[in-house]
């Protein structure tokens, strides 16, 4: 009798410890197959003919339609750049550059249903054609529901939220040991 309770003890350890790690693989995933880039993470194999099983659980946990290698790749953060969640109470600066694409969307979305988060009437997203730039080419993305300068995308509702950073037509991660050399740096600069 006591062998089937020590056997039951550590049959329910070993399920929680699988169940656990399977959730932290595709939730997380850095240490099966996603890369982190500061705030910003990426599921590198994702469009790839043979992904690997942790990328393929990925894509069917997220149901999103997911670009294809040669198309080129997508990033998401959901905290900033000091490791705390996107709140919608907050206003964010997203500075720095963006690696080499052919063009590029930032799109504000909802972490339920990835929907984008912005006022219906106002445009739904940044991309590389619509900002205005510094010399140097960086350029100051602001994501807020109050007025902010230059490049702003006006958020509307309640709590958490993510951004989505789709880089298209982009060599990035497309050979054998490249990486992004940097992406833009997330910074909450006010919350209400």
């Amino acid at each position: 009798m006591r062998f089937l309770l020590h056997l039951g003890a550590m049959l329910a350890v070993a399920l929680v410890l699988g169940f656990g790690l399977s959730w932290y693989a595709l939730s997380d995933g850095r240490m099966f197959g996603a890369i982190q880039i500061g705030p910003w993470q990426a599921w590198k194999n994702v469009g790839v003919p043979s992904p690997d099983p942790y990328t393929r659980a990925f894509i069917a946990r997220s149901g999103a339609l997911e670009l294809g290698a040669t198309e080129g790749i997508q990033f998401v953060a959901t905290i900033d750049s000091d490791n705390r969640r996107l709140d919608r109470n907050c206003r964010y600066r997203i500075d720095g550059k963006t690696p080499a694409a052919r063009f590029w969307t930032l799109v504000p979305v909802s972490p339920e249903d990835g929907a984008p988060i912005t006022r219906p009437d106002g445009p739904a997203d940044f991309h590389s054609a619509r900002l205005s730039r510094a010399g140097d080419g960086s350029a100051a993305l602001y994501v807020s529901r109050t007025l902010a300068p230059q490049n702003w995308l006006e958020i509307t509702g309640e709590g958490p939220f993510n951004l989505v950073l789709s880089l298209y037509d982009t060599s990035s991660l497309s050979g054998v040991g490249s990486e992004v050399a940097a992406l833009p740096a997330i910074i909450r600069e006010a919350c209400a």
